[in-house]
């Protein structure tokens, strides 16, 4: 018969990894199907695909052979890494699987790995390996905090810091938090949640505490930044689009010796009031060509929460342009 579709088979080494291949209730095998529009089985240790398309056969297998990559490395699979690989297979990207995979920063106190997932966060990283300030600009989603933190742990588990310092605008308080009850930190704790919980799953809660309790940690609104000078620190300034241009330039003339500092932000998620210009659009272009001083704009390619994500950030785009 003239339209009946050729079997390909994909070998897989085990069944523990072909488990890990299809999902839990053969979500991934959906994925892969919906994607590429090929029928996906499993028979025995095989992968069968049925199509007549040359490339679609090619792409599953360089999709396979990415998805069997990342399983040798940490022994299980994400649908975020699922999905990214086979956006960048379509874009006939596939020899570089293997760069941003390989790039694993530090281990979480359950032994977890956290590495970069996409090509702009293995960008990301290397800018902060190469440089004393770097600013991570990029929608929700893309790790910009997360691998800030991460580097932060590296670098203090590695001795090349002594503390950590995380901070971020109490926009909606006005910078002046007096009037809410508690001591500092109970104060500020609504704004730096995020910031903690990367720091109690990278560190651990008993660990994280401890170094709080000891000074090494700390977490303090931008406000409290002003008139300091911060040596042999790793300082995180998380929410950035929300400062003022006199805010950005407070925080970047505090670093000392021996410190660096990461600055992240997303530009399209600015709270300020009417008539307030967002530091970290004015900084970007007034220090883009300072050397020591990396760049680095992620963009909805590199979201690695939920594939809804990047699809309602590619709609508000559209909204807006309108």
């Amino acid at each position: 018969m003239e339209n009946e579709k050729n079997i390909y088979a994909i070998e897989i080494r085990n069944q523990e990894v072909l488990m890990e291949i299809v999902g839990r209730l053969d979500e991934n095998l959906k994925i892969m199907e919906k994607s590429f529009g090929v029928s996906l089985r499993v028979n025995g240790l095989n992968l069968e695909i049925e199509s007549n398309d040359e490339q679609k056969i090619r792409q599953i297998k360089e999709l396979i052979d990415g998805i069997d990559y990342i399983i040798k490395k940490q022994n299980r699979i994400d649908k975020s890494d699922i999905y990214y690989l086979i956006k960048i297979i379509k874009e006939n990207k596939a020899e570089s699987i293997r760069h941003f995979i390989d790039q694993v920063i530090v281990y979480t106190a359950t032994g977890k790995m956290v590495r970069t997932k996409t090509l702009g966060q293995k960008r990301y990283v290397e800018a902060i390996e190469n440089n004393d300030i770097v600013f991570g600009i990029g929608p929700a989603g893309t790790g910009k905090t997360y691998l800030a933190m991460a580097m932060a742990v590296r670098a203090f588990k590695n001795k090349e810091v002594n503390r950590i310092i995380l901070t971020r605008p109490a926009v909606e308080a006005g910078e002046n938090l007096g009037f809410l009850p508690g001591d500092l930190q109970m104060k500020v704790d609504p704004y730096l949640r995020p910031l903690y919980d990367a720091l109690f799953e990278i560190f651990g809660f008993d660990t994280y505490t401890r170094l709080l309790e000891k000074g090494v940690i700390e977490v303090a609104p931008l406000a409290y930044m002003r008139g300091r000078t911060l040596d042999s620190s790793y300082v995180i300034l998380d929410e950035a689009q929300n400062t003022t241009n006199e805010q950005m330039k407070m925080f970047l003339t505090r670093l000392g010796y021996g410190s660096k500092a990461i600055i992240t932000g997303d530009i399209t998620q600015i709270d300020l009031g009417k008539g307030k210009e967002s530091g970290l659009k004015q900084v970007v272009e007034i220090l883009k060509d300072v050397d020591g001083i990396g760049i680095v704009e992620l963009s909805r390619n590199d979201i690695v929460r939920h594939p809804l994500v990047q699809s309602i950030i590619e709609s508000y785009e559209k909204y807006e342009n309108r």
